[in-house]
Formats: C-alpha cells, sequence, structure tokens
C-alpha cells in the first residue's frame, strides 16, 4: 500500500469518528433538506441591499481557519463563494463544540446570518445558526487559498475526466464550460424555434442503422428476440417525418458510433439534426450561418484567431483539394490517390476504396488549413450518398456543404436524396462495399425507400456537432473537457 493510500485510509478514518460522534450527539449528518434562500452571488452583485439583513445559503466549505472559540469558513455554491464568521457566543447551546469544531474542507452546510463587513472590508455572513447538510468522508484533492485564489493538486486531466465530480467542485472553468454549453444548445433550441421547427424525437433503439457512414453498436431486445443496434445518426428518421407532412422539424440527440477516440471523437456524442421541406443545401447554408453568428453575438463569444462577423467562405472540394495537394486529384483513381497519400508519407489501409482514400486525402490537404468559417460545396458523389446531384453537374457531383470552423468539420448538409429509385441504386452500392468488408458503409433500408416512395417533398438537411461548436466557443481543445462524462478506458484493464 502506498503512502497516500495509508494517508487516505487515516483521514477517511478519522472522519468517520467525527461522524459517530455527531450521531451520538443527536446530529443528522445527512438531513433531508434545508430552506436556502439566497444564491451567493445575489448577495455579492448587490452588496448594499443585503448589508445588516438576515441571508440562508448553502455550499460546501472550501477552507477553514479555527482560532479557538471562533472560525472563518468560505463557503462556495453554484454561483460564487463567501466567507462566514462563526462564534460560539452566536451559535445556539453546544453546537459549536459539537459541529463547527468537527467541520473539515468537503462538508456542505447551511447557514443563517446577517451580512456584514469584517475589519478588513470583506463581505461576509456572521453565522447564527449552521446546519450540517453532508458530511465529506473521502477528502477532496489538496485546495489552499491565497489573495482570494484557489490553488490545487487536481489538475491531472485524465483523473478530473474520470471524477468529474471532483473537478466541479475544484476547477470554476470546467464548470463554466458546461454553463457555456447549457447557454449554447438553448440559444440553438430558441433560433430553430423561432424559425418554425418543430422539435421532435426518434429512436435511439433501431432495427437498422443508418443516416451515416460507420460503425454501429449492437444490443438485443428479449421480448422482442431481435438484435438492435443503437443509432449513428437520426436522418432517416426525420426524412420520414418530412414524407409524413411535418415541414419543419429538428432534434438534438445523444448518437453512438463505435469507431475510434481522439480529441475530435467520443464514441458517444450530441448532434442537432434539422430538415426543412421546399428547401436546398444553398437554404441551409444560409441559415446554418445565421444560425452561428446569432449564437456568437448574443452569447458574447470571442475566439482569438478566428473572424466570424465576415461572411463564411465558401469552396469547391475538388478545387481546394487540387490546390492544397499541389495535385490533379479530381482526375486521380483510387491507385494513384494511395500513391499521392504514399508521397507524403502517409501510407492507407490497401483495403480504402476510392470515397474513402479521396476522404484521407481531403483529411490531409485541406482541413488543417480551414481556419475561418468555410463551407466546402459539391462533394463526389461516392461520399455521398443520401445527397442529390448537383443541378448542372454531369452526375457525378452532388449538392452537399460541409462547414469546417479551426480545422474541424462542424456541420454536414445535403439537397436531400429524394428519388426512391436513385436512392435503393446507391444503397445497393454502399451493401456492396459492406461485403468487400467496409464495416462503415451504410445499408439497405427497405422501409424509409419505401416512405421515398410515399413521396418526400424536395428537402433541405444539416447536421451539427454540438460538443464540437462548443469545443471552439470555449476554446478548448479536447472533446472530452465539454463532454461531462467522457468515454474512458477502464482504468484496471490489462487490454
Amino acid at each position: 500500500m502506498s503512502n497516500n493510500q495509508k494517508n487516505l485510509n487515516e483521514i477517511k478514518k478519522f472522519r468517520l469518528e467525527k461522524l459517530k460522534f455527531l450521531e451520538k450527539n443527536n446530529i443528522n449528518p445527512f438531513p433531508h433538506n434545508f430552506n436556502k434562500d439566497n444564491d451567493i452571488s445575489d448577495i455579492r452583485n448587490d452588496e448594499k441591499k443585503y448589508i445588516d439583513k438576515s441571508v440562508s445559503i448553502a455550499g460546501r466549505i472550501i477552507s477553514i481557519r479555527k482560532m479557538g472559540k471562533s472560525s472563518f469558513l468560505n463557503i462556495k455554491d453554484m454561483s460564487s463563494k463567501i466567507q462566514v464568521y462563526t462564534n460560539n457566543n452566536n451559535l445556539p447551546e453546544n453546537i459549536y463544540d459539537i459541529i463547527v469544531r468537527k467541520l473539515d474542507i468537503g462538508d456542505n452546510v447551511g447557514i443563517k446570518g446577517k451580512v456584514f463587513f469584517t475589519k478588513t472590508n470583506e463581505l461576509s455572513i456572521n453565522a447564527d445558526e449552521i446546519q450540517l447538510l453532508s458530511k465529506n468522508l473521502h477528502p477532496l484533492p489538496n485546495m489552499k487559498e491565497k489573495d482570494g485564489e484557489l490553488f490545487f493538486s487536481f489538475d491531472d486531466k485524465e483523473h478530473r475526466y474520470r471524477k468529474r465530480y471532483l473537478d466541479l467542485i475544484i476547477n470554476d472553468d470546467s464548470k463554466d464550460v458546461f454553463i457555456k454549453r447549457f447557454n449554447i444548445i438553448n440559444k440553438i433550441r430558441n433560433y430553430l424555434n423561432d424559425n418554425k421547427f418543430i422539435e421532435v424525437e426518434t429512436p435511439i433503439l433501431q432495427p437498422l442503422y443508418g443516416g451515416a457512414n460507420a460503425r454501429p453498436f449492437t444490443t438485443y431486445h428479449n421480448t422482442l428476440d431481435q438484435k438492435l443496434y443503437l443509432r449513428i445518426a437520426d436522418e432517416l428518421y426525420l426524412k420520414r417525418l418530412i414524407v409524413g407532412g411535418f415541414e419543419k422539424v429538428y432534434e438534438i440527440s445523444k448518437n453512438f458510433r463505435n469507431e475510434g477516440m481522439d480529441k475530435n471523437h467520443n464514441p458517444e456524442f450530441t448532434m442537432l439534426e434539422f430538415y426543412s421541406a421546399y428547401s436546398d443545401v444553398y437554404d441551409m447554408m444560409k441559415l446554418t450561418e445565421g444560425m452561428i453568428k446569432n449564437l456568437i453575438n448574443d452569447l458574447n463569444f470571442e475566439i482569438e484567431g478566428i473572424d466570424f462577423n465576415k461572411k463564411f467562405d465558401i469552396f469547391n472540394f475538388f478545387e481546394i483539394l487540387d490546390k492544397s495537394s499541389n495535385s490533379d486529384v479530381s482526375k486521380m483513381d483510387t491507385n494513384q490517390i494511395h500513391k499521392l497519400m504514399l508521397k507524403n508519407n502517409v501510407k492507407l489501409d490497401s483495403s480504402y476504396g476510392y470515397a474513402k482514400s479521396l476522404d484521407k486525402a481531403f483529411s490531409y490537404f485541406v482541413e488543417p488549413k480551414l481556419i475561418n468559417p468555410t463551407f466546402i460545396i459539391n462533394y463526389p458523389k461516392e461520399l455521398s450518398p443520401l445527397a442529390k446531384v448537383e443541378r448542372n453537374s454531369n452526375g457525378n457531383i452532388v449538392e452537399r456543404f460541409e462547414l469546417f470552423i479551426n480545422k474541424m468539420e462542424i456541420a454536414n448538409s445535403f439537397s436531400e436524396l429524394n428519388n426512391p429509385i436513385d436512392q435503393k441504386e446507391r444503397f445497393i452500392e454502399q451493401k456492396k462495399l459492406k461485403d468487400k468488408g467496409d464495416d462503415e458503409a451504410q445499408v439497405l433500408d427497405e422501409d424509409f425507400i419505401e416512405s421515398l416512395e410515399v413521396g418526400m417533398p424536395p428537402t433541405g438537411g444539416v447536421g451539427i456537432g454540438i460538443d464540437r461548436l462548443v469545443m471552439i466557443l470555449t476554446n478548448k481543445k479536447s472533446i472530452k473537457d465539454v463532454i461531462l462524462f467522457p468515454a474512458m478506458k477502464n482504468e484496471h484493464s490489462n487490454s
């Protein structure tokens, strides 16, 4: 056993003894409720209103200074922190000796008392009532306070992801990220609602997965005696709703893809998808740009090195790929793309067909250069089995955009394919790729084809990665920083 573990066990043993002492003295260390009337930020933001007034706050102790019959506690709630002064003479009989002397950093307490300024002009609460709300038995990471700033040793990012509750207690920046995430999603929802979209819910468990090129997670339903899949996208269900007569729909959903993990990918992630009848990819481009600019302006985001004020750039897929690679990629076949990549010290898997090889070439040559918001349009048909052919092309280009910001794909959009015959042929081509070993190729969904046979009006659709958008707007480099509980390898796994 390490010295750290021994010390931890000793601290926990000591705190358990305090717990027994409290219970022996008829103090419930885990009461059912507390009448909290004030947020600490309200008091701090309007000091004149609260001076000499009684308040009732609750929060966690983040520092303690005990001085005989008096103690100073720093209490932190969701909104802010404040100093609390406790004195044996101000509290009910024996409460100081029974409760205050047994308090530890990490305890949750309820405080009632009057607001005042100390001799050093620090806003404080003079407690005339203190109630223990939960006893901390597992000590917090080492926290010290100096000049109003918290210093802590809890800076191991992997530990913070695994123990997010500790990260949120100690690290205000982490909490701020998730408050911003809430505001971002709320603004998106309001923007779509204001544009007459209706929010809907579609199945997470699906008999067939579809709507994206990805490998699914599988599960099994015992009652149905049927294999099911966690959705990789909600696209095909939302399009069914357009067929059914809804003209504008959206869903903010959890999607699941059984793929690799890196700073931009988590197997469980949040997507926004919205579809508008009688629209095309160009209508969706305007709507998407408007939504993001609305977010930036309304929430006062300033992202260093990225200009959101000007009109978003627009480039053709093959034109920017040819220019960035100094090659005629648009005229290359699969083998030639493999050779080009090898020449640039990138070896592609021999199983990669034309579409995957082209996608890898674009990721390598183009994506790292896309810092400011940029729409890439007019994709090759092979990369887009759900998009309508570009109206002025020879049939090899589709109406699609991807929006890139800060080297990441943020949004994907099509003029949605609504020809059931064409769609079935493309699914069959995808099936051929799957039969050749491409486990990310799409599957043939006969029910979806039947829905298109009923008739889907011209439709534009967009998918936006919420996690990546939050990364950009909060200046975070890893997707794990913007997901409260990201996927992590088992700490004790030997594999």
